[in-house]
């Protein structure tokens, strides 16, 4: 229908200035810094829940994700930086902390988060595993909230496009920066014509909130090997990567016609997928994806927690820790617990000595 708006608008001003931050006061927020937050916000809300469904206590995740958020953020920017000096700093070395402008690798931030992660963890004697398993599809669903930065910085779209759903880039620079040029609107009077793209931001978000609902379907349904659901996030997400990123025109490094970070996506996805084929699958003893934690491993978390050693668990104090352990709901193994839990996917009942073990189907 004629009149009818046929693209997605860019956020900007009526001057055509791109728009990605606002003041309050004296003080001016970053709307790319404000979504990366609320994804760090988001990640730490649902990695307690998750953990304690596991039956761990809510308050142990807490340090470990400020630890991995910390180390993911510099291991993401670092990786972009090294990747894309230019593009990131402009040659200038302090430009290379302001992360709020863009320039963020996934595969730096998983690398860095997992590190960061596993340093805590090992401060806290706690297995990496059952960790790696927690935060999986939190990975997935905190990305799909900052992909939307992307889109306030006008950044990382795709192929020029006249679709429906393709969004109009207005921001003179990033028009400029277009490679390969052929795709580079025309100039007039020294200005870009604003164009409409493949919006390659909205594309991966959506990738990254299938992924999320598929490791929750994975977790349920699959008789995976605790820890491998974080091969599976590996996996499922670079399949879907590798497309998104083929569709962008922003400048990358490009070898035998690929951008790095395809041919970084398909390393990923073959590494993550062998590793999920060829150790995922659970053998007689192991634990599951989604499996309650054995009783002696929470109990010595509630001690822990609550005792003398509670700084391991990032400075609680004894009377916060002891308040956090209060959280742990009665576990069937625990004497103290007046009624028992239900039997969770795969568990023996209670009396048998044997843990699931048959290989996955």
């Amino acid at each position: 229908m004629t009149g009818l708006i046929s693209y997605i608008p860019s956020p900007s001003h009526a001057g055509g200035a791109a728009f990605n931050s606002f003041a309050i006061g004296p003080l001016r927020l970053n709307i790319y810094g404000l979504l990366i937050a609320t994804a760090v916000l988001v990640a730490v809300w649902l990695s307690q829940g998750r953990w304690r469904a596991l039956g761990g206590l809510a308050a142990t995740m807490t340090p470990i994700v400020i630890w991995a958020v910390a180390f993911g953020l510099a291991g993401s920017r670092l990786y972009s930086v090294l990747t894309s000096w230019q593009v990131d700093t402009g040659g200038d070395p302090v430009r290379a902390i302001e992360i709020w402008q863009g320039g963020l690798g996934i595969w730096g931030g998983v690398a860095g988060g997992v590190l960061g992660g596993w340093i805590q963890a090992r401060r806290a004697h706690l297995a990496l595993a059952p960790l790696l398993d927690t935060v999986a599809p939190t990975l997935a669903l905190a990305q799909a909230i900052g992909r939307w930065g992307n889109y306030f910085n006008q950044e990382l779209f795709g192929l020029p496009s006249k679709l429906p759903w393709a969004v109009r880039i207005t921001d003179q620079t990033q028009l400029g920066d277009i490679s390969p040029a052929k795709y580079r609107p025309p100039l007039v009077n020294g200005t870009y014509v604003p164009g409409t793209f493949q919006p390659t931001f909205l594309y991966e978000c959506i990738w990254d909130l299938a992924t999320f609902g598929l490791l929750l379907v994975i977790e349920r349904r699959v008789r995976l090997r605790r820890g491998y659901l974080f091969a599976a996030y590996a996996s499922v997400y670079t399949f879907g990567r590798f497309w998104t990123e083929y569709l962008r025109i922003d400048p990358a490094h490009r070898y035998l016609g690929l951008r790095l970070n395809d041919w970084t996506s398909i390393g990923v996805f073959a590494v993550a997928t062998c590793l999920l084929l060829w150790k995922g699958r659970p053998r007689p003893g192991d634990d599951l994806t989604g499996q309650r934690l054995p009783h002696d491993r929470t109990a010595a978390e509630r001690a822990r927690l609550a005792g003398s050693d509670a700084h391991t668990f990032g400075g609680d104090s004894p009377s916060t820790a002891g308040r956090a352990a209060k959280e742990m709901p009665p576990s069937r193994f625990d004497p103290a617990g007046s009624q028992p839990e239900l039997p969770i996917r795969g568990a023996k009942p209670p009396g048998s000595s044997d843990r699931p073990g048959s290989r996955a189907g």
